[in-house]
């Protein structure tokens, strides 16, 4: 390839300035050392008409898989233990939940709202913690 271009008139080469060349991908078959080709060579895949950009759309923002989560555990009355980033661990029982807060109630202590981001971790009140 080399050769080609050095023989080239570089006038012709400034002139195109490379701008009208077209890429050309070779079909590889991964049955090459085999002896008989009987299958046909790939196409070339077309883009989509509407020039979409390239961009793939973003995930969705949220998974449902927390929402599913706070569900199982409120219709169960699943009593948890949650530890928050201090360490403090709050044991009861979760009323409801929305975007930001969880509200839990305690047996033995007044209902609580905890914010979520200051929640570490949480797990049902059976279970080991780690």
């Amino acid at each position: 390839m080399k050769d080609v271009v050095a023989s080239m008139p570089t006038e012709r080469l400034e002139q195109e300035g490379f701008a009208n060349r077209k890429l050309i991908r070779p079909s590889l078959n991964r049955n090459d050392h085999n002896s008989n080709h009987t299958q046909a060579p790939m196409e070339r895949r077309e883009r989509p008409a509407g020039g979409g950009g390239g961009k793939k759309t973003p995930p969705p923002e949220t998974t449902n898989a927390e929402n599913f989560y706070y569900q199982k555990q409120m219709q169960g009355k699943t009593p948890m233990v949650i530890v928050l980033r201090d360490g403090e661990e709050i044991h009861g029982v979760i009323e409801w939940y929305d975007k930001h807060c969880l509200k839990v109630n305690r047996s033995s202590q007044p209902n609580i709202v905890v914010y979520k981001p200051a929640i570490k971790y949480m797990y049902k009140e059976g279970e080991n913690s780690r």
